[in-house]
This record gives C-alpha cells, sequence and structure tokens, in this order.
C-alpha cells in the first residue's frame, strides 16, 4: 500500500541523519586536543580536504555560488574556523558547551527567517535538552579562558545562522558547505603559514577531519536538515557533547564525572523522544 504522504519517509529518516552527523562531530575535541599544530593550520587542512571531499562527492556542488548560497557559506565557514579557535583557546567542555548554546539562536530566528514556528513539543523538549546539558557540563566548565569562551559563543551564533540558512537552501545547501570550507581554508591561510611542520600523526588526524569529522558529517547534516524543522535539528545536534567524553576517554583516558552521566542520560531520553516522535505520529495517521 503506497504511503499517502510520501513526505513522511524524508521526514522520518531525517532525524537519524542528523544523529549521525552529531556522532561525527563529536569525535572533534579529542582529535584537535591530540593535534600538534595550531587552530589556524588545523582549520586549513581539515577544510580544505572537506571541500575537495563534497566537491568530488557532489559535483552538483561546484557551481558558483548566488547571493544564498554565499550568505549561508560565511556562517559555515565562522562556524568551523571560531570553533577550532575556541578549542585551542579554552576547554574541549567550554567550547561544545558554548557552541551547543545554538537551538536557543534558532528558537529565536527560526520564526522570523524561516517562518517556522516551534511546535508544542519542540518548546517544551528545548528546556529539557538544556538542563541536561548545563548538567551535563557542571562538572566540568571552567570560568576562565576568557577569550577562548566568547570566541565558542560566537561559534554557538554562526552555527545557529548556518542551521538556518541550510535548512532554507533545500537541495542545494551542500554547495554552500563546500565553499564555506573553501572560505574557511582560505581565511586561515596567512596565520597557518606562520606554524610548525606537521608530524605524520597530525597529518593523519587533520585528514581523519576533514573527510569523516566535516566532509561526511556535514554532507549527512545538510541531508538530514531538509526534512527536519530547525529547531528540531538544532536539538538532535546536542547529542554531539554527550559523545565527545566517551571519545575523549578512549583516546586519552578521562573519564566523564557524575553530573556528565546524569546530564547525558537526560540529552540521550530527549534525543529519542525527539527521533521517535515523527515515526510515531506516521503510525496514529497511517492507523486513522
Amino acid at each position: 500500500m503506497n504511503d499517502p504522504h510520501p513526505e513522511n519517509g524524508g521526514r522520518r529518516t531525517g532525524p537519524w541523519l542528523i544523529l549521525a552527523a552529531a556522532t561525527l562531530w563529536s569525535t572533534a575535541g579529542a582529535a584537535i586536543k591530540l593535534c600538534g599544530l595550531s587552530g589556524w593550520q588545523i582549520n586549513l587542512g581539515r577544510s580544505a580536504v572537506a571541500a575537495l571531499f563534497l566537491a568530488a562527492l557532489v559535483p552538483g556542488a561546484r557551481r558558483r555560488p548566488d547571493r544564498s548560497v554565499g550568505w549561508v557559506a560565511v556562517a559555515y565557514a565562522f562556524t568551523v574556523l571560531l570553533f577550532v579557535l575556541a578549542n585551542k583557546a579554552t576547554t574541549s567542555a567550554n567550547a561544545i558547551f558554548l557552541q551547543d548554546t545554538a537551538p536557543l539562536w534558532v528558537l529565536l530566528l527560526s520564526p522570523v527567517l524561516l517562518h517556522e514556528r516551534p511546535t508544542q513539543g519542540e518548546l517544551l523538549s528545548a528546556p529539557l535538552f538544556l538542563v541536561g546539558l548545563f548538567l551535563f557540563f557542571l562538572d566540568q566548565l571552567s570560568p576562565g579562558q576568557a577569550v577562548g569562551n566568547v570566541v565558542a559563543v560566537a561559534s554557538g551564533v554562526a552555527f545557529a545562522l548556518c542551521i538556518l540558512g541550510l535548512r532554507k537552501l533545500g537541495t542545494r545547501n551542500v554547495g554552500a558547505i563546500v565553499w564555506g570550507n573553501a572560505l574557511a581554508a582560505l581565511m586561515s591561510l596567512p596565520m597557518a603559514m606562520r606554524g610548525s611542520l606537521p608530524t605524520a600523526r597530525d597529518v593523519g588526524i587533520v585528514l581523519f577531519l576533514g573527510l569523516f569529522q566535516l566532509g561526511a558529517s556535514y554532507a549527512l547534516f545538510a541531508r538530514g536538515v531538509r526534512h527536519t524543522p530547525a529547531v528540531e535539528a538544532s536539538l538532535l545536534a546536542l547529542v554531539e557533547p554527550v559523545l565527545n567524553p566517551v571519545w575523549t576517554y578512549l583516546l586519552a583516558g578521562e573519564r566523564p564525572g557524575p553530573w556528565a552521566i546524569r546530564g547525558g542520560a537526560i540529552i540521550l531520553v530527549a534525543t529519542l523522544w525527539r527521533t521517535l516522535a515523527p515515526w510515531l505520529e506516521s503510525r496514529r495517521r497511517a492507523r486513522a
């Protein structure tokens, strides 16, 4: 029997693609800390690799950007650049926590820029996500390193604008990611030339960051956000800071604290709820 609502297929798979993207994003903190290069060098390498990878993967993304694609590319470039710089200037916990204030900015800007008003479920789940996020970092968030914290907040604003822009562009959003990575690499080039020579391990880390943590992840996110409201996409992306300490523990032996475990549990439950909600709704409609 044919589905009377064919868009439901994309609506059901969209959140899972975003969760897969967030899982790849979550490897950034440990990888950046393990890399001996400067933030500018890391961003140059990973953004250049990601741009080439996505341009080869999606030939249509190579087209010259128009104004709409260009503005989203700028937001994307500042998102990835500021996040790397924040990770080098403050703790990974601070950088991820402050960047993941993005859902607050999306809640405020989505009705204005996309004319998408948050659903009651999204409004109810947003505080749950944020409480979980706050608990998660209660035993790790440090008050120092003010410059890095400010950079991380700016990265969160840029990430919110990036989510809204990718959602609005629809099928053209991969082009914005390709050009955004190219722009981020170009912006990093002057400062990156002053850094030290990379080791073999540094090169391997940068390749991983470019191909998987940035390239593949944003390809998944770009597809998923087409079928997922901007507010929900930004909330689902909060699984990233939950998984980040897992990789940190496995790679560096850093064990998450008790508050991190409690906060992570809250976010995982809220994420499961928001992910399964579309599937449950479609089942209810099918029965009706």
